[in-house]
């Protein structure tokens, strides 16, 4: 066998080393390798082709021009050697995120004229930004936060009628905001910076946390007169006609306290009023559903909480009256299948080993069933009493990628393609982007496994148990899946939902378990044997066996592969943010959802997957 498939490895080589080879932008890569310091990680070699084998670099279709760059964490430090990155003319996609690298933004990027997300976070730039960011014109995201930039924010980012995103924050810098009035504008961060002056009106749609950290103040704390003014320093001195220091001190505080009681009132009407105009907030209301006049603690015990946009009618009678059927037990209650008399069917999850009370228990329902999301398994109603917990969601004809990955095979198991596989990886991922930006950034899933989750009617992961773990004893969260910081899911960090997200992309590539036996009492866990089998640089075993028979997807699923491992690492923060997760897999999906493609597989069908070696950090990787 072993013989077999370094025949097809040495076959599959020269077959797929005949093509276009980017020499130029080849050639400047290797000059901008031999000039900045960098770690062992890169694997990039004059003879290997920089398309296919190096890490870090996808090619355009015709693979005649490189245009991505992904080198975060991969040890560089020191300057961005002069005339290198800036020769590659086609370059989309520049991340040089988590690094050492310092001195000033490399003037040389102003080459780039197709750049369209900037990545130079966490690094040790300095010195002013680029005057004229006008020259991207295509630019849609530029993060570079958490360096020492300095000097104002310049005006030319008005110009950017693509920009998406725009993160500033921990830097240096000074001076008034300018009026970024740009309608494509979804994610703005100037937070912790020496900023001051007025917030545009153009800015104030986006969240005061945006801005914490400076001398800024809001348009509408200042009188109208001066709302897009800025105050004057030496103002000229009137006769006093207003009110004393003691008499306006009074009046503000008592505003204050006015504008506090108001608030509130308004917030407990909009809470339990039943009626309302603004459909996008999702309300929840109880519903009676006792027909017993048996008093009021009797009453409470049989009330369901439906979340507004549920168009389900049923009561707890109902629910005991339906035929029901098993569908899984986990380690936090087991889920039925619920068929109620009107053939309506739910999933219904019956919770084990609560561990809170009533009123915290109702918060986290209440923070979960306003969630909606193509990407997230909507909490449709909740029940809770002293004896029972119950959750009430859609049910998922399909059931539960684990099922499909690890049912037995026959009998109506769905085998997943890897068009398939790659859409759930996609799905779980933006799924999880949208759980970690909600509430403040405050939720987060704490249980991310393929038995929760399922496919939407589009065939994308669907990620259902939103935020069960911090309502249950730490000791039951799935041990194959938890993240080595894990120990106590109360405290799970997003970065935590980050590493059971790699693992489960590890398993939707090898379609192996997170834990499985290896023989008699041995177990193996998927990020070790991974991390192992990469090593002795023979990648091809690492893949699910059920992927051999696709033509011409080796490539991706070896981008996919370093994806995961670097989502496994042992240290929280040398992982990816799972936004920047979402933009590389949708990366590699748009790649490979082109006639191009389609083209080529039907040139070359037939063809057998080629083995790969990848080259791993033996420190960032040990488990």
């Amino acid at each position: 066998m072993a013989k077999m498939l370094g025949l097809l490895f040495m076959i599959g080589a020269m077959l797929f080393g005949v093509g276009a080879e980017p020499v130029e932008d080849k050639q400047a890569l290797l000059d901008f390798l031999q000039s900045i310091n960098h770690s062992h990680y890169l694997n990039w070699n004059k003879s290997t082709s920089v398309c296919k084998r190096w890490i870090g670099v996808i090619c355009n279709n015709d693979q005649s021009q490189v245009i991505a760059l992904h080198l975060t964490r991969t040890g560089l430090s020191g300057p961005i050697p002069p005339n290198t990155l800036s020769r590659l003319l086609a370059l989309e996609t520049v991340s040089l995120a988590s690094n050492s690298i310092t001195g000033s933004f490399p003037t040389g990027f102003s080459q780039l004229k197709n750049l369209t997300y900037l990545y130079l976070q966490s690094n040790n730039f300095s010195g002013p930004l680029p005057s004229d960011f006008s020259v991207w014109k295509n630019l849609s995201i530029a993060n570079l936060s958490n360096n020492s930039f300095n000097g104002s924010i310049p005006f030319s980012l008005s110009n950017l009628t693509h920009l998406t995103s725009l993160v500033l924050v921990n830097n240096s810098l000074s001076g008034e905001v300018p009026d970024l009035n740009i309608p494509t504008l979804q994610e703005l961060n100037l937070a912790s910076n020496n900023l001051s002056g007025v917030v545009p009106k153009s800015l104030e749609r986006f969240p005061s946390g945006a801005f914490s950290g400076n001398n800024l103040v809001s348009s509408h704390a200042l009188p109208p007169s001066f709302a897009v003014q800025t105050p004057n320093p030496h103002p000229t001195r009137k006769k006093s006609k207003g009110l004393r220091e003691p008499a306006l001190l009074g009046i503000i505080i008592g505003g204050c306290v006015l504008g506090v009681a108001v608030i509130a009132t308004f917030a407990i009407v909009c809470c339990y009023e039943k009626g309302g105009a603004d459909g996008q907030q999702v309300k929840s209301q109880k519903i009676e559903v006792s027909r017993k006049k048996e008093g009021s603690e009797s009453r409470e015990k049989n009330k369901i909480v439906f979340f507004e946009g549920c168009n389900l009618a049923f009561d707890l009678e109902d629910l005991l009256r339906a035929s029901a059927e098993v569908l899984g037990k986990g380690t936090f209650g087991t889920v039925y299948k619920a068929a109620l008399e009107d053939a309506t069917t739910v999933a219904v999850k019956r919770l084990k080993d609560v561990t809170v009370g009533k009123r915290e228990f109702e918060q986290q329902m209440e923070m979960v069933g306003c969630i909606r999301h193509d990407n997230v398994a909507s909490l449709r109603a909740y029940y809770y009493s002293k004896e029972e917990k119950l959750m009430v969601y859609d049910y998922y004809e399909q059931g539960s990628v684990s099922s499909m990955l690890h049912g037995k095979r026959g009998g109506g198991r769905i085998s997943l393609d890897w068009d398939s596989r790659l859409k759930i990886t996609i799905g779980v991922a933006r799924g999880i982007a949208h759980i970690h930006a909600q509430h403040g950034g405050k939720l987060v899933h704490g249980n991310i496994k393929a038995s929760n989750i399922f496919l939407n009617s589009q065939g994308y992961g669907c990620l259902s148990d939103i935020g069960l773990a911090t309502l249950m004893n730490p000791a039951l969260r799935a041990t194959g899946y938890r993240a080595p910081e894990a120990t106590d899911t109360r405290k799970t960090l997003p970065a935590s939902d980050v590493y059971s997200f790699g693992v489960l992309l590890l398993e939707l590539l090898t379609g192996r378990s997170p834990l499985h036996a290896k023989g008699g009492d041995e177990v193996v866990h998927l990020v070790r044997w991974v991390n192992s089998v990469v090593r002795e640089e023979w990648t091809a075993e690492v893949f699910d066996v059920d992927l051999q028979r696709y033509p011409n997807i080796e490539e991706e699923m070896v981008e996919m592969l370093q994806i995961g491992m670097a989502c496994v690492v042992r240290t929280p923060d040398q992982r990816p943010k799972i936004g920047e997760v979402v933009r590389m897999v949708e990366e590699i999906r748009r790649l490979i959802n082109t006639e191009n493609r389609s083209s080529t597989e039907s040139r070359s069908e037939g063809s057998t997957p080629i083995p790969h070696a990848i080259e791993t950090p033996s420190t960032s990787f040990a488990h």
